[in-house]
Formats: structure tokens, sequence, C-alpha cells
């Protein structure tokens, strides 16, 4: 059976695995021509917006518990989603 401390550790890797790439994409950026560099870190600003907000939905997942587990988790979910689509669009 999984544990809450097991689906929080599988939140922080896949935030450790977003950190690094979004790292990688700051990088790049100041690659990027004039133009596209403006939409580029456009991008990436909203990036780094989804990214704080799923890591602030984790550590207050964290913070409450075994006992505010089921409430809290719906909302990390959701943070990390969005976090997956901004990486999305962000590559295309």
């Amino acid at each position: 059976m999984e544990t809450v401390e097991w689906h929080v550790g599988k939140m922080e890797a896949e935030l450790r695995q977003w950190h690094a790439t979004l790292n990688k994409l700051m990088a790049k950026a100041g690659a990027a021509g004039t133009g596209a560099k403006i939409d580029y870190r456009n991008r990436l600003e909203d990036l780094r917006e989804k990214y704080a907000a799923a890591e602030a939905r984790l550590a207050e997942l964290k913070a409450a518990g075994r006992s505010r587990w089921d409430t809290c988790k719906g909302g990390v979910d959701i943070a990390m989603s969005e976090l997956a689509m901004a990486f999305t669009k962000v590559a295309n």
C-alpha cells in the first residue's frame, strides 16, 4: 500500500526534475534570437509561476500531515498538472 510519505516523496522527485528542466530552459533562453527571446521568456515566467505554485502546494500538503491528506492532495495534483501543461507549452 502506498503511504502519504511515498506520495510526497514522489511529488518532491517530480518537482526536482521540473526544476532541473526549468534551469536548462532558462539557460537556453539566453541563446534565443531577440524576438523569440521575449516570447520564450514570457513563457518561462509563466512556467516559473506554475512551479512556485506547485512547490507551495506541496509544502502545504507536507505541513497538513495525514489528517488533511485528502483535502490537500487535490490541490497539489492540480498544481502539478498545470505545471506539466506549462512545460509542454514551452517545449512546443
